[in-house]
């Protein structure tokens, strides 16, 4: 049996290292005689830890040392959560994978239970994220909102120590770290509080040129970790941040959904002020099985036309303010 060694970057925090072995078993799993280690990268977001994203660099800071580590050779591909990559690539890289969803829903989890109408007046709500702040405060606009940074520990335990009355997180995350089934949260309803782009997706990015460590065969095993209905979301979801021209931290939610022969794609982007905000969603013909590869022209299609549409109603002006 041949054997094949790959090198898998990661950020060091428990939540990344926990989506790397999670790709690591399936491609060892899918690959007879490969092994995977995970060499871990400290980014520039993990060292800047009470700053707002926004104001340092936005979540670029959260994949530049890995994309470095792939140009020097480092590494042979990156795992990222595919909310922290901008919307275009450099052409010097390319998505090698996209892996099966998890929930890409966000969660409220509070002291004393319960969701929004549990919520007391002035209530002391934690997030750090622009677009969690607005859209929180266009449901509750008596929500007391506080900036709140760190791994999903730091800010579980602020919000136990009584630093917080509620908190939001993302659903994935706490599941695939373990912790969802031991938290009082409320899913959020997606159509009123929109997640972000690539929300609960996994990004495996890797040098344009192929193939992964110079063998054809783990460049095929880490192609078929791909999921289609993954695939087609997130590339519609892409496409419509490219064509608003909207960054990571941009304070735009976007959420695509695949059902039988149709895509569902739903948008919610604020002013920075939240002082204006814009809504819209369309429903057009989109087959999962049209996702192939790393290539969804339909997906792509579709969050095209709703950025064009919104555009046409102000978006970029609102981009341009935040």
């Amino acid at each position: 049996m041949m054997s094949f060694h790959l090198r898998i970057g990661s950020r060091p925090s428990a939540l990344a290292l926990a989506q790397a072995n999670l790709i690591k078993g399936r491609l060892e799993a899918a690959l007879p005689g490969l092994t995977a280690n995970i060499v871990t990268v400290r980014t520039s977001g993990d060292k800047l830890t009470t700053a707002s994203l926004a104001q340092v660099g936005g979540k670029g800071l959260f994949i530049r040392e890995l994309e470095q580590a792939l140009s020097a050779a480092q590494i042979d591909l990156a795992v990222h959560s595919m909310k922290d990559l901008p919307a275009v690539l450099p052409d010097r890289f390319r998505l090698a994978a996209v892996p099966a969803r998890a929930n890409p829903h966000d969660a409220l989890i509070t002291r004393a239970g319960g969701g929004w109408n549990q919520l007391a007046p002035g209530a002391r709500l934690g997030t750090s994220s622009t677009r969690r702040r607005l859209e929180a405060l266009r449901l509750r606009p008596d929500l007391n909102v506080i900036p709140l940074r760190g791994n999903v520990d730091t800010r579980l335990a602020r919000l136990a120590a009584g630093d917080f009355d509620a908190i939001i997180l993302a659903i994935a995350g706490l599941s695939r770290l373990g912790k969802l089934d031991a938290l009082d949260c409320v899913e959020l309803d997606p159509r009123e509080f929109v997640p972000s782009g690539g929300q609960g997706a996994l990004a495996l990015e890797a040098l344009a040129a192929g193939p992964l460590a110079g063998a054809h065969q783990i460049e095929t095993a880490v192609a078929s970790l791909t999921d289609a209905r993954a695939l087609a979301e997130v590339t519609a979801e892409r496409a419509f941040l490219a064509t608003i021209g909207a960054s990571c931290v941009s304070p735009v939610g976007v959420k695509a959904t695949i059902n039988d022969a149709t895509i569902e794609l739903r948008a919610l982007l604020f002013s920075v002020d939240g002082t204006r905000s814009l809504a819209d969603e369309i429903t057009a013909p989109c087959r999962i099985e049209d996702a192939r590869s790393g290539f969804a022209p339909a997906a792509a299609a579709i969050g095209a036309t709703l950025g064009h549409r919104m555009i046409d109603r102000g978006a970029r002006e609102l981009i341009a303010s935040a």
